[in-house]
């Protein structure tokens, strides 16, 4: 049990740097739990906020959605990360960043379509 939600908590989704930082979009946690449901298995929070230091020592976008609090870097366990990018971009055809990555997908809940390969 989460505080967020049924399978999510503030602590997965805080800076790692350690400011604290971990104020994250209901709209992300609701699309996250989507995922879990819809694929019937836990869902690992790579990256989710960064504040803007720690957001530049990664080499992260200066506008990053992580940045905004609404992005993730995500792993579904068990689950290629072509079938997540797949299941989300069929889900959200006009909406949201979904990026994909050999050991991860992006998902950010923009208003709109963005789609890239890491």
């Amino acid at each position: 049990m989460g505080n967020l939600s049924e399978h999510f908590s503030s602590s997965e989704f805080a800076c790692r740097c350690g400011c604290g930082f971990d104020s994250i979009s209901s709209a992300l946690i609701a699309v996250l739990e989507d995922v879990r449901w819809h694929f019937g298995a836990p869902v690992k929070i790579n990256s989710g906020c960064r504040c803007e230091k720690h957001n530049a020592k990664v080499g992260g976008a200066p506008n990053s959605q992580h940045v905004q609090g609404i992005a993730a870097d995500i792993v579904v366990t068990g689950i290629n990360t072509n079938r997540v990018a797949d299941y989300l971009e069929g889900k959200y055809p006009d909406r949201c960043g979904i990026g994909r990555y050999s050991s991860f997908t992006h998902i950010d809940v923009r208003q709109a379509k963005a789609r890239w390969r890491g």
